[in-house]
């Protein structure tokens, strides 16, 4: 039994999305609101840190570590996380500190959580730097990867699939943000596991398609091997699109902004502007450009990140 902490408001819910499905033509659409977690505003990470924190306490931890951006939505929910646990929450941000707290930032300044700044290119050195002085302090630290993006992260995916799929929603594919992984390779695995005759499309955040496909293949093989399944994922068999990468990691564009516009005002509902703005840009010049079939089912995971909505970095380019 894989150790696991339920704090996940679950089932989400699968939600047809027929105003969007009627001005966009083609393919008819839905959604999996990831972004009703339930922890600290909800998102996919809430799902990931269930068993990645559990194994985590197991270890004896009393600190939590992990890195990820100025607006990461995993920061957040970790910082969430420890605070709800009586943990400390040390976080590497790399980026530039805002003047004004905001967003994500600004949640986990109110979760109390440490912040270490560093860029890009020193953030690996830094988190090292954080664990090691966290340990020599006595505060037994564990150190949680980006995005929560490993095995037990894919297994908690893989489980998500298998929710997905007793929901009794039938679908031809599902699309969804893909960047450090594991979400994606989660899915993978459920639906090799499940024997799903759909395809899982990710669309790029920030990496080319070689490297995403890569990742998810391992990740969703090692995950395979946690749970004790003689299952393997090649690269070849993972379908990955990096054409809508635009300006880079966390850099919106029209395309962004168009995509956050048209769900929210045909919808009422709210993406976010680094990952499933993105990736839900991406799907819809999809349709318009008639990659998927008139009448197929196409379901958008939405893996959540709201608050980067209120960042001062995007809030004021949205209308």
């Amino acid at each position: 039994m894989i150790p696991r902490i339920r704090i996940a408001h679950l089932p989400t819910p699968v939600e047809p999305l027929p105003r969007l499905s009627t001005i966009l033509g083609g393919p008819r659409l839905w959604v999996k609101r990831d972004d009703q977690t339930g922890l600290a505003l909800g998102g996919n990470k809430t799902r990931k840190l269930e068993f990645v924190v559990a194994e985590a306490q197991a270890h004896g931890a009393q600190t939590l570590i992990t890195v990820g951006a100025v607006q990461s939505n995993h920061c957040r929910q970790t910082a969430a996380l420890a605070a709800r646990l009586g943990l400390e929450c040390a976080l590497v941000l790399f980026g530039e500190s805002p003047k004004n707290p905001s967003g994500n930032y600004l949640l986990d300044r109110l979760f109390g959580a440490e912040v270490t700044w560093a860029t890009r290119e020193t953030y690996e050195a830094v988190l090292q730097e954080t664990f090691e002085k966290a340990w020599a302090e006595g505060r037994r630290p564990y150190l949680i990867p980006l995005g929560a993006s490993t095995p037990l992260g894919a297994i908690a995916y893989a489980y998500a699939f298998k929710e997905f799929a007793e929901q009794g929603i039938e679908a031809d594919w599902i699309v969804l943000a893909s960047s450090s992984a594991g979400t994606q390779a989660g899915l993978v695995l459920g639906a090799r596991l499940s024997g799903w005759r759909g395809r899982i499309l990710g669309i790029s955040v920030d990496h080319p398609a070689g490297w995403v496909k890569e990742r998810v293949a391992e990740l969703a093989s090692q995950a395979a091997d946690r749970l004790g399944e003689s299952v393997r994922i090649a690269p070849h068999e993972v379908e990955v699109n990096d054409s809508y990468i635009g300006a880079g990691y966390g850099v919106m564009g029209h395309r962004e902004v168009e995509a956050i516009q048209l769900f929210a005002r045909h919808e009422g509902l709210l993406l976010d502007p680094v990952y499933t703005g993105r990736a839900a840009a991406g799907m819809i010049d999809l349709i318009r450009s008639g990659f998927f079939k008139p009448g197929e089912r196409v379901l958008f995971w939405h893996t959540g990140g709201i608050p980067a909505l209120f960042a001062d970095r995007y809030a004021p380019n949205l209308l």
